[in-house]
């Protein structure tokens, strides 16, 4: 999959009282490292993040010190060290600690993959994913990003939102049609998402990738608010859409109110 470009340096927000700019373009070179590119050259990292290459060799050469980047020869990469900044996230929040078994248990019930995803601006981030086998050729793990438009946890969450807020949401990313199926046109998506609002759940049919079946219902908190969304994936000729909602739909949906029970004790 195509990873989605990096906000340039031009385009960011204007230095002020509320916004560090040396502290964004840090953050835009660590993010430009990804699973299609886990060693970049400091004029790969300039042109990703749309910085000058003294200011990427700045930089890069600050995180080394800090000891989030190793170099090898021209060649930059991430360290361990990085994934400190992920972990503080999740251990922030008890709840997906907790939650792992409940989604352990349901793979066991269900046999397909399982994961929970949270929205960031048009993305959503997962938080959590217990696998059973690799079904998709996307490298997913905590921390994986996703386009909301496309997957079926994004849809979820996308619902809960309020027009205005989904409509800007998903003006942050041109849609791009990622298999035949891809639905790229604003008013199918809208459509699409009025109806995974009214019946409460989403399933996408190989919009993400051929082949790949996703359903996801929203994980609540103790106000109704769809705080996340978990969801369970699998192989089309094997848990056809169809099964998957007859099937698999009321698991589902008992795993992710067990967990909002857990967000709420």
């Amino acid at each position: 999959m195509t990873r989605p470009a990096l906000t340039a340096a031009h385009d960011a927000p204007a230095p002020g009282d509320g916004y560090v700019q040396s502290f964004a373009r840090g953050l835009a070179v660590i993010r430009s490292f990804s699973a299609t590119a886990p060693a970049q050259t400091l004029s790969a990292v300039a042109q990703r993040t749309g910085l000058t290459r003294a200011g990427a060799r700045r930089i890069l050469l600050t995180l080394q010190t800090l000891g989030y980047v190793e170099a090898e020869g021209r060649q930059f990469r991430l360290t361990p060290k990085i994934l400190d900044l992920g972990y503080a996230y999740l251990s922030s929040l008890p709840l997906w600690q907790r939650a792992e078994p409940v989604m352990q248990a349901l793979v066991a019930q269900v046999h397909e993959s399982c994961s929970a995803a949270v929205l960031d601006g048009p993305d959503i981030v997962y938080v959590l994913r217990v696998p059973t086998s690799q079904i998709i050729s996307i490298n997913l793990g905590v921390g994986s990003r996703l386009p909301a438009y496309c997957t079926s946890m994004g849809r979820v969450l996308l619902a809960d939102l309020g027009t205005e807020e989904r409509q800007r949401r998903l003006s942050l990313r041109a849609p791009e049609a990622l298999t035949a199926r891809t639905l790229t046109d604003a008013r199918r998506i809208a459509e699409a998402i009025d109806t995974v609002r009214r019946q409460g759940y989403c399933v996408v049919d190989q919009e993400l990738e051929e082949g790949l079946v996703s359903m996801a219902v929203p994980i609540r908190d103790r106000s109704g608010r769809a705080v996340a969304a978990l969801n369970i994936s699998g192989q089309v000729s094997r848990t056809p859409a169809a099964l998957m909602r007859e099937k698999l739909l009321p698991k589902l949906q008992a795993a992710a109110a067990e967990i909002g029970r857990l967000l709420a004790a």
